[in-house]
Order: structure tokens, then sequence, then C-alpha cells
């Protein structure tokens, strides 16, 4: 990245990156150990918050008001559909959409952030 190096940590399954990713970018005469160091810290803080919660009759529920999620898109999908990186778990967009009609007629705020920036 010219002046900039990044560092990317990512889980797998089937052989290809899903679920938590990671990444973050530093100068490129930076220590990368202390840009390793930021990334565990990062990852540990994102692996520590649950988001979601399993309630009997209702499945997966939005816990404590707050989602913190990363967007992708179904691969098996010819248009490219929407899914959410959730505590590691995919969640399409119709079961997302479920999730939150427990709290029709509320307000919300949806701010996209960089996937290299901490949320």
């Amino acid at each position: 990245m010219g002046d900039r190096v990044t560092l990317e940590a990512f889980a797998l399954l089937a052989g290809y990156p899903s679920g938590y990713q990671f990444q973050v970018i530093g100068e490129a005469e930076a220590d990368l150990f202390e840009l390793m160091g930021q990334m565990v810290a990062r990852m540990r803080r994102s692996l520590g918050q649950q988001h979601l919660t399993v309630e009997l009759g209702f499945g997966l529920v939005i816990a404590d008001w707050e989602v913190r999620a990363q967007i992708t898109s179904d691969a098996n999908e010819a248009f490219g559909v929407p899914v959410l990186i959730i505590d590691g778990q995919e969640i399409s967009w119709e079961e997302f959409g479920r999730m939150i009609l427990g709290f029709e007629g509320w307000q919300f705020k949806l701010e996209i952030r960089d996937r290299c920036e901490e949320v």
C-alpha cells in the first residue's frame, strides 16, 4: 500500500474467509510486532462482545440493544444478497430483519465504518 502496511486476520470456513475478519493499517516503517499487538488487542475486545442471544421460542435475538456487524454477501446468490457477520455468525438480511421487527416503531442509527476501524 505504498507508504502504508496492512495486517489482516480472518476465520476460515472450508478454506475461505468467513466469520470474523480484522484489519489494522499502519505506516510502512512501523514496528510490525506493535501493529500485531494492536490487532490482537482489537480481536480480544471484539471477541469479548456478544450481540446476539438465543431465546426459547424466538431463536436469535439482539442482546443489550446494540449490534456491531460486518457486511458481506452470499456468494451462492447471483446478485450478491447482503449477509451480516455478527458474533462470527453469518446472519441473512431477512433473519436480521426478523430480529429488529421486535423494535417496530423505534428508531435506530446505521453507521458504516471502514473495516480497519474499531467499532
